[in-house]
């Protein structure tokens, strides 16, 4: 059988804001840090230094940090310290990073989330720790009212106003089915289609791709073409509670390029996977939107998605990365990566479109990467595991990233497949059938998917399956 290269390319649809932004410098390195003035005195750094120097200290002095975040403007890590702990404060300060005194500990931060967890798991919210404000940050949609949102208030209330805050978002928390390269799954009831996000290698050395966790329960054999024959099954898949799908290709010849296709014939090498910073600067392929860029906004959120599956229920993903990138049905399991080639996050889910803006939630890489034993490429480094994505060996050949989205729709009766999705952040989801019309977005040349599948609704929190 001749050797088949998978060509995982991303729409290039309303992407060119962000293509200026990357292309210039997609395969630069972030380079060396610039050098430190007098000791003791904040460094100039690069977004994945400063990454790598948040992983070192959280190792270092442990929950004496209560978070850190990544100043693009002025290029620098900001780490919080608890007031009254001198020590730590030299020894982050002498590492090169800004010591900001907080009031609130990581243990408390975290205690407060567990009470949500515990009170609080209502289809359609989601938290996640925001080191910004040294706050947890509680998100309900528009499906949350009534007695739930009054349950909801009242335990956030309950924290106090200095631990957390409430807040309201117009969509609702559904997974995003389309994205990325589009892959494409035959189910009862109709398609699924997704997004690849990387290709890898599996731990047996073949050639396989991560793609979302929602997209795996759906649908086991997955084509690169609508209605084509399958090129590739589903070994691991993990919804909800994680997001992340290991398929292998089906002919072990197959070449798989551990790149991103941005459009317009250009490429990013993805050389390594990485944990997320907050603050840094990300961005996100997805067979229907296209490139997209914006900030990290939180890190190992939670949210709880509608179960699909089970009419009342949650299906919730914990250890998320939160975003203010775009997203839209389709994009689902689609790449997250940094402007210097790193792997972040596979699409899982939101709310909004890439319209009026919204917030979407990606799997991290490296804990995707850890729980399957697959390596990035040729088996590049993995990152430090903050986030709950323990540092994975790299993640492959992203090339494209494929969010799983109902093809044509019709997704309501992916079952089970799609509605995993909820856990994924796909609350909403209801059958994934917001999908409609990812379905027929051609899965190959980056511009073919451009405009491809339906926006699913974007104001919602989905999944990009």
């Amino acid at each position: 059988m001749p050797k088949r290269k998978a060509a995982i390319a991303v729409g290039g649809v309303a992407a060119l804001g962000a293509a200026a932004l990357l292309l210039p410098n997609a395969n630069a390195s972030q380079g060396k840090d610039q050098a430190q003035g007098a000791a003791g005195s904040a460094r100039t750094l690069k977004a994945k230094d400063a990454s790598d120097l948040a992983a070192q200290l959280q190792k270092a002095l442990g929950d004496a940090i209560a978070g850190s975040y990544y100043d693009s403007a002025k290029q620098q890590l900001v780490v919080n310290v608890v007031s009254g702990d001198n020590n730590v404060i030299v020894q982050a300060k002498k590492a090169g990073a800004v010591v900001r005194k907080v009031d609130n500990s990581t243990a408390e931060l975290k205690a407060a989330a567990q009470t949500l967890k515990t009170r609080a798991t209502i289809p359609g919210t989601s938290w996640a720790i925001d080191p910004r404000t040294d706050k947890v940050v509680v998100t309900a949609d528009s499906t949350v009212t009534g007695a739930k949102w009054d349950r909801l208030q009242s335990t956030v209330q309950t924290l106090g106003s200095g631990m957390a805050t409430l807040r309201k978002s117009a969509g609702t928390f559904k997974t995003f089915v389309s994205g990325g390269d589009a892959i494409f799954a035959q189910v009862q009831g109709g398609g699924v289609r997704c997004s690849l996000g990387f290709n890898v290698t599996a731990s047996d050395g073949s050639p396989a791709f991560l793609t979302a966790g929602h997209c795996g329960v759906a649908a086991k054999d997955w084509s690169d073409s609508q209605n084509g024959q399958p090129i590739a099954t589903v070994d691991q898949a993990k919804f909800p509670g994680n997001d992340f799908s290991l398929v292998k290709y089906n002919d072990p010849n197959t070449q798989a390029p551990s790149e991103v296709n941005v459009g317009n014939g250009q490429t990013v090498q993805i050389t390594q996977a990485a944990d997320a910073t907050v603050g840094e600067t990300v961005f996100r392929m997805g067979s229907t939107t296209g490139l997209h860029n914006g900030q990290v906004t939180g890190l190992d959120a939670t949210v709880n998605f509608q179960s699909e599956t089970n009419p009342g229920g949650v299906d919730t993903v914990n250890g998320l990365i939160q975003t203010n990138v775009c997203a839209e049905a389709g994009d689902s399991g689609g790449s997250l990566f940094t402007q210097d080639g790193s792997a972040v996050g596979l699409t899982s889910g939101g709310s909004g479109d890439c319209t009026n803006g919204g917030e979407t939630f990606f799997q991290p890489v490296t804990a995707a990467l850890q729980a399957t034993g697959a390596t990035l490429g040729n088996g590049g480094a993995g990152g430090s595991g903050g986030n709950g994505g323990n540092g994975g060996n790299g993640a492959g050949d992203q090339s494209g990233s494929a969010a799983p989205s109902a093809s044509a729709g019709d997704q309501s009766g992916a079952g089970a497949g799609a509605g995993d999705q909820s856990g994924a952040g796909a609350g909403d989801q209801s059958g994934a059938g917001d999908q409609s019309g990812a379905g027929a977005a051609p899965s190959a040349s980056a511009g073919d998917q451009s405009g491809n599948g339906s926006a699913d609704d974007g104001s919602s929190l989905t999944s990009s399956r």
